[in-house]
């Protein structure tokens, strides 16, 4: 299918701060090739632009002298600007004098509302969401430069960060410069924005942070008052795409689609709806169509739209707003073998390619639109194989979190005198942040397929609708290769670990059922589970490279033994319960190494004690553990499935990186 080709005209960029003042740029025929893709991935280089200007002295003095500076204000831990009586209009180009990272997050954090997701009153004064977000783009110079980005847009319920993902691997391997939005972050808030692949330089994001804070800062009112965290993330990343001029701005919807804050694109140049379901009840309904409403609000009249196979409810939904904008609705299947031509997707799972297809669709169209598709693709027809470019970018396609293997590395868990000449077990994360139910399904069949091994010994299989039962009195050990290039190695001892935990306005009675059930129709058993608190504050915005705080001793862990004890009914399909031992003394102490070898006839609560699962009162702490079983045991393989919250599954990264 064809579309209108847009034009494209010359483009006045804004102000980008440091880094130049307003750059005129035009995309010029030549700056595409106008042969077929090359072999190797190939990207143009932007318009010149000033070089990045860090702090100099002179700027400093310059910066006092009109009386700029910045304080930690402890009472609200935000950071504001004093403005002198002399010069109280704005200066673009003045920085605060603390330009570090840490200080840029302080102040960042200061935009994070106490509001619950159950708490629908209005946050931002008199004005709505997107009013209020049209604003902000206008005081920052940049409603009107929007339209000049190329922007693929893309909502739904899963899927949306992968099929993103996969969108600006294959336009950067087709030679373009790509800007990629998405959330959330998983360890450090750049991650939420890529150019050319990679997340943007602490410098950069410190200059166009700071940039937009203080525009906006001076015009807040009681009205108008600093948009919300994810609010002002949105504008930043415009601001960040239009000044580092990129060809193409892949943006993934926050929350639904029709009031989330990146609905104020008015044109794209083509719109995805990736698969639905059910999640964010609390603000988007609680029917598959009410849902889909939502989603649907990101069409915009006559812009090509494509979605994959979804459920009636959800599907008429979506065709009907497109018949009332006039929207060329596209189904599209998921990826074929045929297609793919013996190349392995970068993003694991057989639900990638779903995704991959609707990225490939996407892609398709965005060159069409843009007159792009002849001059690389003339000699691909256009519903044959894949062109190379294509072919390359899916198998690049990268995105943390998301069915993503971690071994844990020995050198870096212990210290070198300790790691040289001994031998370790296999410590081994299966990191996934899937939090719906339809997600924890998907979860569960790429572990299962990721952990198959040919001699399995299950303990645990489905009994019925409502649990698990015991069908063998002892724990049998699974053990296969190493298969990590020593073929001389140790035979290993499998064990599969769940380390669970999820957000309160989750229902885990319909989560951690969802996991056993289908991990265990996939043929895979856990041999025991471990539930643990996140160290994310959802108050506060870290860098990758924050101190990890020691934890509060009395932390709340009502949550987390609430988990264990659904955990323990989901296993003997009845309830269990522990009258003997507080949750705080249960809590104090770490279970014994031995934990992981306890057979079946403990497995019951009894005096008090759960044998199948833990409760560890920190993240850093079960890590430890973790890694002290495959010291203790150099026979032991542990396979991790994280799971349940983006924010635990960040926190295992984060840590185990360290």
């Amino acid at each position: 299918m064809l579309f209108p080709v847009l034009v494209s005209t010359t483009t006045t960029f804004p102000h980008c701060g440091a880094f130049g003042d307003y750059l005129d740029f035009h995309k010029r025929d030549s700056q595409f090739p106008t042969t077929t893709t090359p072999p190797r991935s190939f990207s143009f280089k932007p318009a010149p632009v000033h070089p990045f200007i860090l702090v100099s002295r002179r700027q400093k003095h310059n910066s006092e002298a009109k009386g700029f500076r910045y304080l930690k204000m402890s009472s609200s831990q935000t950071v504001e600007r004093l403005e002198s009586e002399s010069d109280a209009k704005h200066n673009g180009d003045s920085l605060p004098l603390s330009t570090s990272y840490e200080d840029t997050m302080v102040a960042l954090s200061s935009l994070i509302t106490r509001q619950t997701r159950l708490d629908r009153s209005p946050v931002g004064g008199k004005y709505e969401k997107l009013d209020r977000m049209r604003m902000y783009l206008k005081i920052l110079d940049l409603e009107e430069h929007i339209g000049n980005l190329k922007i693929i847009h893309v909502a739904g319920t899963k899927g949306k960060g992968s099929t993103c993902t996969f969108c600006e691997a294959i336009l950067r391997e087709s030679g373009f410069r790509t800007g990629l939005f998405t959330s959330p972050h998983l360890i450090d808030v750049r991650e939420r924005f890529r150019i050319d692949g990679l997340d943007i330089t602490e410098d950069k994001f410190i200059v166009y942070f700071w940039d937009c804070w203080n525009r906006l800062k001076e015009k807040v009112t009681e009205d108008l008052p600093m948009p919300p965290l994810f609010q002002f993330l949105t504008v930043l990343a415009f601001k960040i795409f239009l000044c580092e001029q990129v060809d193409v701005a892949i943006i993934e919807v926050g929350v639904g689609g029709k009031e989330d804050s990146t609905n104020v694109i008015k044109e794209p140049v083509v719109c995805g709806i990736t698969s639905l379901g059910m999640d964010h009840t609390e603000t988007l309904g609680n029917t598959l169509g009410q849902i889909a409403s939502h989603k649907a609000g990101i069409f915009k009249p006559q812009v090509p739209a494509y979605t994959v196979s979804q459920v009636s409810e959800a599907m008429d939904v979506l065709q009907e707003r497109a018949r009332e904008l006039m929207v060329p609705l596209k189904v599209v299947a998921p990826l074929g073998c045929k297609q793919l031509d013996g190349v392995n997707l970068g993003l694991a799972g057989d639900h990638q390619f779903h995704n991959a297809g609707l990225a490939v669709s996407l892609c398709r169209c965005w060159l069409q639109r843009t007159g792009n598709w002849k001059k690389l693709f003339q000699t691909d027809k256009e519903d044959s194989n894949l062109p190379e470019a294509f072919l390359r970018g899916l198998s690049k396609a990268h995105l943390s979190g998301r069915g993503q293997i971690v071994y844990d590395s020995h050198p870096n868990s212990y210290s070198s005198s300790e790691a040289a000449g001994t031998s370790y077990g296999d410590l081994i994360f299966y990191l996934d942040g899937a939090h719906t139910p339809e997600s924890m399904e998907v979860c569960a069949k790429w572990f299962s397929s990721a952990v198959e091994e040919k001699l399995q010994s299950p303990s645990l299989f489905p009994s019925s609708f409502h649990g698990i039962r015991r069908i063998k009195e002892g724990w049998e050990n699974q053990c296969v290769e190493n298969g990590r290039g020593d073929r001389n190695e140790l035979q290993k001892t499998s064990k599969k670990i769940l380390l669970f935990n999820c957000m309160e306005v989750r229902d885990p009675q319909i989560l951690l059922p969802q996991l056993v059930t289908s991990c265990a129709l996939s043929g895979t058993y856990f041999s025991k589970a471990i539930f643990v608190p996140s160290m994310s504050k959802y108050s506060k915005v870290t860098s990758g490279s924050s101190a990890i705080l020691p934890e509060n001793s009395s932390r709340d862990l009502s949550w987390q033994f609430g988990l264990q004890r659904l955990w323990e009914r989901i296993i003997h399909a009845s309830d269990a319960a522990s009258d003997k031992l507080s949750s705080a003394e249960i809590a104090e102490t770490l279970p014994p190494h031995e934990f992981l070898y306890e057979d079946a006839s403990r497995c019951s609560p009894a005096n008090g004690y759960f044998a199948c699962s833990a409760v560890i009162p920190s993240l850093p702490l079960t890590i430890k553990w973790l890694r002290g079983c495959v010291r203790q045991n150099p026979s032991l393989r542990i396979q991790v499935l994280v799971t349940g919250s983006m924010h635990l599954v960040g926190d295992v990264l984060k840590l185990i990186r360290r």
